[in-house]
């Protein structure tokens, strides 16, 4: 890799902060460089692995708001000991993945063209992110870093998914260390970087301009109460909510919306809408039980019955708070409070709705495949309802991220809805419009363009699986 006046470890440790504050700080601006300080110390397995360590572990420091525990039932002893071991957990993780990237990067033949090795692990860590996207241990990759800071450039997601941006900034990272380690041919990697950089906003910034064309659209009303987490089983809480969400559903009534939407875990189980409620269909997160296992689920409230009516169970658990990893005995005594939910069936497709819509619940929104093929099987719309709190704004902006790379690469408006934000209109290209503030309770109307015509992204990807409504 040439000659480095700075040390590996210093290398590795400036690549790893640029990483982990990129997504809240710079987007490619920073992981750009970060990755080309990554590319500096590829066959060096402990300082790549201390590279990632570093970057998830900032990227994700609103692990730690977490603790306290209590409110789940967790004992204040093991509270912060939980939090922190989640948050190293996913840290050390990614320090795995990576050095085994890098020992690969290390039995590579030395007599292979660089621009094939190059490609090849820059094209294994793209698949790697879109792999793990669909599983319960993965948040947000360098792809998901681009949005909010280059737009132009997400906008090759439309073809490419998210890992057709990790696969560009990984080969940006790969020229910009050239023109330090080979000075006599900055001319060649110059044009070489440039030219690409170029390429990329320029087709992203077309795919842009020509998002599917709109064949109608679908008013409806936002309710966020805004309501603590820790303070959701406060009794106080508990008999003021009914009227809250009346009171809610009267300012709405008035704009002629077709439904409210409230978002993730909003009503608590066996929750029936009062008779006293205006007569608009209420679209909510809450809990249901299906064979005497509890669920996390997307309710359809319509009038005149206002019973609930299932539109889609969360299928994607957060790890220890929704879902218990298979651990020993021994380390899970005193954690019977968490991990109680059961997962609901895979499809996001809401048939019921019309138009037909997608949804996305909270951790849901890092799974783009479960999306894209949700919009080639008939989704005109995505829905994404969320519980941020009380997590730090940090994690709002990183949800905002990723739901604005969903909107892209499907090519289809979302309206996101959480309990403190974000509630936001993301058009079909990516840009937001904010709804209502963070942190504050309000309510609000906005109309949604219906699309039809499914991206490329959501076309290659694999077949979409058959629309299955919960059980």
């Amino acid at each position: 890799m040439g000659n480095h006046q700075l040390h590996p470890g210093w290398r590795a440790l400036l690549g790893g902060v640029l990483a982990g504050v990129a997504p809240s700080l710079g987007g490619p601006l920073l992981m750009v460089p970060a990755l080309a300080l990554l590319w500096s110390v590829v066959e060096r397995p402990r300082w790549s692995a201390f590279w990632a360590l570093l970057a998830v572990l900032i990227s994700h420091g609103w692990l730690l708001a977490l603790h306290p525990l209590t409110w789940m039932g967790v004992p204040t002893a093991l509270s912060l000991p939980v939090a922190l071991s989640l948050w190293l957990a996913c840290g050390i993780l990614a320090a795995l993945l990576v050095a085994g990237w890098s020992v690969l990067a290390r039995l590579l033949p030395r007599h292979w063209p660089w621009f094939w090795r190059l490609m090849l692990l820059a094209g294994l860590w793209a698949l790697a992110e879109l792999v793990l996207s669909g599983s319960p241990l993965f948040w947000i990759g360098v792809g998901g870093t681009t949005l909010p800071w280059d737009r132009p450039l997400a906008g090759v997601a439309r073809w490419f998914g998210s890992g057709g941006l990790t696969l560009l900034q990984l080969w940006w990272g790969c020229c910009l260390l050239a023109l330090f380690e080979q000075p006599a041919a900055w001319r060649r990697w110059g044009l070489i970087g440039l030219a690409s950089v170029l390429l990329a906003h320029g087709l992203g910034s077309l795919l842009l301009w020509a998002p599917p064309p709109s064949v109608g659209s679908v008013a409806m009303g936002v309710w966020q109460p805004a309501v603590p987490t820790r303070e959701k089983f406060n009794l106080e809480r508990q008999q003021a909510l009914p009227t809250r969400l009346v009171d809610a559903m009267r300012q709405l009534e008035k704009n002629d919306v077709v439904a409210v939407v409230a978002p993730e875990g909003a009503l608590p189980a066996n929750f029936l809408v009062p008779p006293e409620a205006p007569d608009i269909p209420l679209i909510s997160g809450g809990f249901r039980w299906v064979r005497g296992q509890q669920r996390s689920s997307l309710l359809l409230y319509e009038p005149p019955d206002r019973f609930p009516v299932p539109l889609a169970d969360k299928h994607r658990l957060v790890p220890i708070g929704e879902w218990m990893p298979p651990l020993p005995a021994g380390l899970t005594a005193g954690l019977s409070a968490v991990g109680g939910l059961a997962p609901g069936p895979a499809p996001r497709t809401m048939a019921v709705v019309e138009p037909p819509a997608a949804v996305a619940i909270c951790y849901e929104i890092a799974d783009g495949l479960a999306l894209a093929r949700a919009a080639a099987n008939g989704a005109t719309w995505l829905l994404a309802i969320a519980n941020l709190d009380p997590y730090p704004r940090q994690l709002q902006k990183q949800f905002l991220a990723l739901a604005q790379l969903r909107a892209i690469e499907s090519g289809r408006d979302l309206l996101s809805v959480g309990n403190t934000g974000p509630s936001a209109l993301i058009s079909a290209d990516g840009r937001v419009e904010w709804l209502l503030p963070p942190e504050a309770p309000g309510v609000a109307q906005t109309v949604i363009q219906v699309r039809k015509r499914a991206t490329a992204y959501s076309r290659w990807i694999s077949p979409p699986p058959s629309t299955t409504s919960p059980s």
